[in-house]
């Protein structure tokens, strides 16, 4: 299936832009050529200076239309001007001009009053299984995301990432066994010396803690973290009704995976229920976006942007690493843990059922570092250059974000978790497309 964009003809859009109105922009480029079509090869109406203010009158693909005062409507790319941020009231008539009136298949969502999900919805909630086993039973596998891509035209390219973690290598050891050994070490000696009023079996839990896990270890705890996170956000709002969506995250994301140097992880794409505009990326590959901002997005690479953005934090394990984190303060403070057996369970599904049990999906709505975010903003773009699309779908994406509003509730939470947009699309700027330049040309 193709973008709408791409489908849609010029004078369509001249249509639509009567109805949807304007949109405030500013030239972002020291200058900036504004093109008669949305192509490169088509002849240049105006060239326009950084700072000039402009309005923009529909979106077409990676094309931003213009209105101008001195010449006939001109076309620029959506990176050479800056969307000015709305305010609270008319984020909804923005998101109509840069989406023809629609949003994702023709719905516009509630873009005030929102309720999003807190920080007490995540810890609170149970984990669904049934919402779960319905999130997995969506997953596709390599061979059907390659079916789907080549079905678009997306081919495979080989763009190196020198900002990409590398493929881990495993001890070959079984996964539990180290953390198995320490904690009965820790036991054992703690009563053979409990008599000596020597809190041993304390001290040593708490250094088993510390030591680096080996990578098997580090795997088999984000592998059992996924399912349980995942399945608490599905607690606090079920999978989106729309089976096509279902279907289409997982494909997209899927094929957008496979570009990375994690794509073994079992990946598995939902939608979730709730109109506010945000994404989760549970360790293990477990990703959510929410229906609001899945409505947002009006094509394949848009999509895969969002997707991409998320599949960084997995793939950086930067969840994961916040609980370790997490677990390295704790040390030595939750004797309880000391009294957790396995049973017949793996030690990892213990420690991840402990680790639910105690904070729920909380750690969803955790800050990561701003150069954390930055670096998955940068790895979406290599990813999506990768996946045979272009790198600029992300910079449309955030310009989406910015037309919505800064004041809109829609956005609460992404405000609360991430940096702002003007920092974000500062820094992409700033760092420039360098080796992806070639791919920014792709339609």
């Amino acid at each position: 299936m193709r973008s709408i964009a791409i489908i849609l003809s010029a004078a369509a859009l001249v249509a639509f832009s009567v109805k949807a109105g304007e949109l405030t922009a500013v030239v972002h480029k020291p200058t900036t050529d504004v093109y008669a079509e949305p192509r490169f090869d088509a002849p240049r109406v105006a060239t326009l200076q950084r700072d000039t203010a402009v309005k923009i009158s529909a979106q077409l693909g990676l094309w931003y239309q213009l209105l101008l005062e001195t010449a006939a409507p001109g076309f620029v790319r959506v990176n050479d001007v800056r969307v000015a941020y709305a305010g609270a009231e008319d984020g909804a008539a923005n998101l109509r001009v840069l989406m023809g009136g629609k949003a994702g298949k023709g719905r516009v969502t509630e873009t005030a009053g929102v309720r999003g999900i807190e920080e007490s919805d995540l810890k609170s909630a149970a984990l669904n299984q049934g919402q779960l086993d319905a999130m997995v039973g969506h997953r596709v596998d390599a061979a059907a995301a390659v079916a789907y891509a080549a079905e678009q035209g997306w081919q495979a390219t080989a763009v190196a990432y020198t900002g990409e973690a590398k493929a881990a290598r495993k001890s070959g050891k079984p996964p539990a066994e180290p953390a198995a050994s320490k904690s009965e070490l820790a036991k054992s000696v703690g009563s053979l010396l409990g008599s000596f009023g020597v809190n041993v079996g304390t001290k040593l839990e708490t250094a088993a803690k510390v030591v680096p896990k080996p990578e098997d270890e580090l795997a088999a705890e984000e592998m059992a973290l996924g399912p349980e996170i995942a399945g608490r956000i599905l607690g606090a709002r079920p999978l989106w009704d729309d089976a096509s969506a279902q279907q289409r995250v997982n494909l997209v994301g899927r094929w957008v995976a496979a570009q990375t140097s994690r794509p073994e992880l079992p990946w598995t794409f939902g939608v979730i229920d709730t109109p506010e505009v945000n994404a989760f990326a549970a360790p293990g590959g477990y990703i959510l976006v929410t229906r609001g901002l899945y409505e947002l997005l009006s094509s394949d690479s848009e999509l895969a942007a969002v997707l991409g953005h998320e599949i960084s934090h997995c793939v950086q394990r930067d969840h994961y690493n916040v609980i370790h984190k997490q677990e390295l303060a704790s040390a030595g403070k939750d004797e309880a843990a000391q009294h957790v057996t396995a049973g017949n369970d793996s030690v990892a599904g213990s420690y991840a059922r402990r680790y639910a049990e105690k904070n729920g999906a909380a750690i969803m709505l955790t800050s990561l570092d701003r150069e954390a975010e930055y670096r998955s903003d940068e790895a979406a773009e290599f990813y999506l250059a990768r996946a045979g699309m272009n790198p600029l779908a992300l910079y449309a994406v955030l310009q989406k974000l910015t037309a919505l509003g800064s004041e809109s509730a829609s956005l609460a939470q992404l405000y609360k978790t991430h940096p702002p947009l003007a920092g974000r699309l500062d820094h992409i700027d700033q760092r420039g497309h360098a080796a992806l330049e070639a791919y920014t040309a792709r339609d």
